[in-house]
């Protein structure tokens, strides 16, 4: 026997999710300081969804740890602190 789903409960399950906009300003502030200790800095470029796209500049932006600055540092610290984030994108 086939289960009934109601599309109107489907679309709702997968819906973006909207970010916390302040708490993102807050958390990006938040981790400014230990980018800027080591001569770089981040800038919020947008969001989209539950995406959020950020740049890394200064000396940030051309080390070769920045890929893992950003998911293992950046994003983590993003996911946990904001709601809605569930990617983190370097433009």
């Amino acid at each position: 026997m086939t289960d009934i789903v109601d599309l109107a409960d489907q679309k709702a399950d997968t819906a973006p999710t909207a970010v916390d906009l302040a708490a993102l300003a807050d958390t990006i502030e938040y981790i400014r300081p230990a980018l800027q200790a080591d001569g770089g800095d981040i800038v919020l470029i947008g969001v989209e969804g539950g995406k959020v796209n950020l740049q890394l500049v200064g000396a940030c932006g051309g080390c070769p740890m920045a890929t893992l600055t950003l998911t293992a540092g950046v994003e983590r610290i993003l996911r946990d602190r904001v709601p809605g984030v569930t990617e983190v994108n370097a433009v």
